[in-house]
């Protein structure tokens, strides 16, 4: 295997961590206001992701920081053909951090409703952002010789884009559900339960409908999108015994079976252009020179099992359930 093939797995990877992780903690800020019914109950959500959120989100940092290294020109097509999204996803991230550390700044109940707001739509609006930046990536963009993105943000509207926005939102509810259920207890656990249930009715026909208008257009992936539909009916077996250990881990395992079909999709294109496949970006014309590749390598095989570790001991160490008696 060469080095631009490893790095294009290696991303892949990064990747489906960040989803599987953040995804989880999308669904939970989506589900802040109709799991969390009182204060005692958001303060419940929070506290069940606040440990690790912030974690979750060096996935996203090391898996755009790869792409710059590895691949500039993708990072530099993806980041400036998708301004507007990827600014949105930003923007909302940061007002859903800044909110987890200021809505208990003050006690009073206006203030904590307006960074719940913010909770609820920076969790919302990345959740439907990243399955449309990552839809189009399927798709195609409008690219040219020069390497330049051109397609305007009607073009990235399509009913695909948005079928894979609706996609991701509607998975990450379901994986946030299943997260609470699992990790509170107490009148939160109860209502997420209820909240799986309902959410699978609209996860299960959107991700299928997705996935299978994906296979049809690309001609791969048809296995990876039947596991990836058959870990989601068997989430939703195991949620209604009530067995929630089983069910996250078949959702979580459903969101890696959905990368594998983005990913196998791609490759080896890193951004289909719709003038001409010869404007493609591939992993062979898009990469950096051997001597960066393998630089990278040597760095990437001295942190990336640390930083792996420390997660995993952090995970591990805020393993227990949370719940918060009313006041």
């Amino acid at each position: 295997m060469d080095l631009p093939t490893l790095w294009f797995l290696a991303i892949a990877l990064l990747w489906t961590g960040y989803l599987v992780l953040e995804g989880f903690d999308f669904g939970v800020g989506m589900l802040l206001p109709a799991v969390g019914r009182d204060e005692a109950g958001r303060r419940t959500m929070i506290n069940a992701i606040g440990p690790v959120w912030d974690g979750n989100e060096v996935w996203l940092i090391t898996a755009i920081g790869a792409m710059f290294a590895a691949f500039p020109a993708w990072y530099a097509a993806t980041l400036s053909g998708f301004y507007l999204p990827v600014l949105l996803i930003v923007v909302a991230l940061v007002f859903r951090g800044v909110a987890f550390e200021y809505r208990g700044k003050i006690d009073s109940v206006v203030w904590r409703k307006r960074w719940d707001a913010a909770i609820l739509g920076g969790s919302l609006v990345p959740a439907f952002g990243w399955g449309l930046v990552f839809a189009n990536l399927l798709r195609g963009v409008e690219i040219g010789a020069d390497g330049v993105v051109r397609s305007g943000l009607l073009d990235l509207l399509s009913p695909y884009a948005l079928l894979g926005g609706l996609a991701t939102t509607t998975l990450f509810v379901l994986h946030g559900a299943l997260f609470l259920g699992l990790k509170t207890d107490g009148p939160v656990r109860h209502r997420a339960r209820l909240t799986a249930r309902t959410s699978a009715f609209a996860a299960v026909p959107v991700v299928g409908g997705f996935l299978a208008w994906t296979v049809r257009d690309q001609g791969s992936g048809a296995v990876a999108a039947l596991l990836a539909v058959g870990l989601l009916l068997a989430a939703v077996a195991a949620a209604a015994r009530w067995r929630e250990g089983w069910a996250f881990a078949a959702t979580a395992a459903s969101i890696v079976a959905l990368a594998v079909v983005v990913f196998d999709g791609l490759h080896p294109a890193l951004m289909r252009s719709t003038v001409s496949p010869a404007f493609d970006l591939t992993v062979a014309n898009a990469s950096s020179g051997p001597y960066t590749l393998g630089v990278l390598s040597v760095i990437g095989a001295v942190f990336l099992p640390l930083v792996v570790g420390y997660q995993a001991w952090s995970y591990w160490v805020f393993r227990k359930r949370v719940r918060v008696e009313a006041s």
